[in-house]
């Protein structure tokens, strides 16, 4: 694994930006001390292990993929913490809005992958740098686990054609993928330990192979905005201060969830999802149940 980016004050140097904007991407940046990612760690698997099978209006899992800043204060907590945020805000400015968090799980020894895609093929904000997705490693992500690779300077073309393949094998929604050829030379294996971070643009070629480690590879995929990006698809795109002022407005501002799965934040949740149904969805060719509306909930 490369060596750690070293932080000045928890923030990063000028020339690691400048590595940012060049490549697209920056990595392995320390957030989260060892001890502190396995307390993360042990509290997901114990709402894993307590909500799996709970009377949910959709699969804990979807809630795991889908926003789960909206429902779940773990992801909001890692989110929105200081540390994190205190390099984000080296690529985009004291201004940020949390767009999303998804959890990104594989089993150990499973063929789940992840296309290689670029990112704003599918948010409805066009090709804007006013983005930027921070990976978190909660469990060892290694090339043996199903690490991300990225390909170096991808940022710098426009949004590229996409392939739809909607294979069972592929975590994406749709197992998405970028219609170009991605050689294996090209990529660069995006290792890191648990607690380390990684930065990526949006318009950036990633994706991941199968786990074919005896561990989860689990990593926490946060998406942050600044205020300037727009929703250009979906009639409203909805986001949570996370530092600084929103003095444009693009976004509707939502609350951080205060316990787990509760009605409002279910229903918050719900509301979100049909909303953005309309640019995640954009030239789909099948129907994407991901998104659809949840049914009513009973009573």
């Amino acid at each position: 694994m490369p060596a750690a980016i070293e932080l000045t004050n928890g923030r990063l140097d000028a020339q690691t930006v400048e590595t940012y904007w060049e490549d697209g991407f920056a990595f392995p940046i320390p957030v989260f001390p060892a001890s502190e990612t396995a307390g993360f760690r042990a509290e997901l698997e114990e709402i894993e292990a307590n909500w799996r099978e709970a009377d949910l209006p959709l699969p804990l899992n979807m809630y795991k993929r889908i926003n789960a800043h909206v429902v779940m204060p773990l992801a909001t907590r890692i989110a929105l913490d200081s540390r994190v945020l205190d390099v984000v805000e080296g690529v985009l400015g004291p201004d940020l809005l949390l767009w999303s968090a998804e959890l990104f799980i594989k089993e150990p020894r499973t063929t789940q992958v992840v296309g290689m895609h670029q990112d704003l093929t599918y948010w409805g904000m066009g090709e804007t740098s006013d983005q930027l997705t921070a990976w978190i490693a909660l469990s060892p992500a290694t090339v043996q686990s199903g690490c991300m690779d990225f390909v170096k300077a991808s940022h710098k073309n426009p949004i590229l054609p996409h392939n739809d393949t909607f294979s069972d094998n592929n975590l994406l929604s749709r197992g998405q993928e970028v219609a170009v050829d991605v050689n294996e030379e090209d990529k660069t294996h995006i290792e890191l330990q648990p607690g380390q971070m990684s930065l990526h643009h949006g318009l950036t070629i990633h994706g991941s192979g199968p786990n074919v480690s005896a561990d989860r590879r689990i990593g926490l995929a946060i998406r942050y905005l600044n205020p300037n990006a727009q929703q250009k698809v979906a009639d409203r795109d909805y986001a949570i201060l996370a530092r600084g002022e929103d003095r444009v407005g693009n976004f509707i501002h939502i609350p951080t969830p205060t316990e787990l799965f509760s009605p409002d934040a279910l229903d918050l949740h719900a509301r979100i999802r049909a909303d953005q149904a309309k640019a995640m969805a954009q030239g789909a060719t099948e129907d994407l149940q991901l998104y659809a509306p949840a049914p009513a909930r009973p009573g």
